[in-house]
């Protein structure tokens, strides 16, 4: 089974196909649909993925100096002038938190 990454990839290549246009709002519900729908289907998310589902919000507030029980999406949204600009943002902070872990350790060497 794909993981959301493999899933995330593949929307960013081609964001009409999955999402109709590229949005950052529809990217959020399409990722909560497919958390939903592994949990119904008994498929165990990664470690990885956990991580995702379960630091990727309380990181993007700290990132952004944000104290919110908003989305995720709608945080992104606070800076960005539309959804495609939301979209393309997503992908940006995606990259540097699935990397946070390797800059804090290059930091610390």
């Amino acid at each position: 089974m794909s993981t959301v990454f493999d899933l995330l990839n593949r929307i960013q290549k081609s964001p009409g196909m999955y999402l109709g246009y590229p949005s950052v709002s529809g990217l959020f519900m399409l990722l909560n649909g497919y958390e939903i729908a592994r949990s119904e289907l008994g498929a165990e998310l990664t470690e990885e993925e956990e991580q995702f589902y379960e630091e990727f919000q309380p990181w993007l507030q700290n990132k952004l100096e944000v104290k919110s029980v908003t989305s995720w999406a709608k945080l992104i949204m606070l800076s960005c002038h539309d959804e495609k600009t939301g979209f393309e943002k997503f992908f940006e902070l995606l990259d540097e938190f699935r990397h946070r872990e390797e800059t804090t350790d290059l930091m610390s060497a």
